[in-house]
């Protein structure tokens, strides 16, 4: 799975990258029926004591309607652990992993969850 996040983490960076924009929060989202979906979003906000830096959204980078979506028949925390590794190799060895380095952090989480920071400077 991690070949198909990187291809499309690298499709949505490949367009240009608000100045704003000092941190990255990929959304989770259970769809039902063991479907799930991620977006990329863009914040003008990082905190590490307040998760609504999440909610501070510059843009979407066009991923709320293009969205990461897959099928599998999971806990939502299985998801959250097996999408957190996938994101985790991706800033060590990711394509375009230094853009999403040079913000603040990077967190991933469900929307209506807590979030995991995977990396802050």
């Amino acid at each position: 799975m991690y070949d198909k996040i990187s291809e499309w983490i690298d499709n949505v960076l490949k367009n240009n990258i608000p100045d704003s924009i000092v941190a990255f929060c990929f959304n989770l989202y259970d769809d039902g029926n063991g479907t799930w979906s991620m977006e990329l979003v863009g914040t003008k906000q990082f905190d590490l004591e307040d998760e609504d830096w999440a909610c501070c959204e510059v843009t979407d980078f066009g991923t709320r309607q293009n969205p990461f979506a897959w099928a599998k028949s999971a806990e939502w925390d299985v998801i959250l652990a097996e999408i957190s590794d996938g994101l985790e190799k991706y800033l060590k060895v990711g394509n375009n992993a230094e853009i999403l380095k040079k913000s603040s952090g990077v967190g991933v989480g469900f929307v209506d969850g807590n979030i995991k920071i995977l990396y802050s400077k």
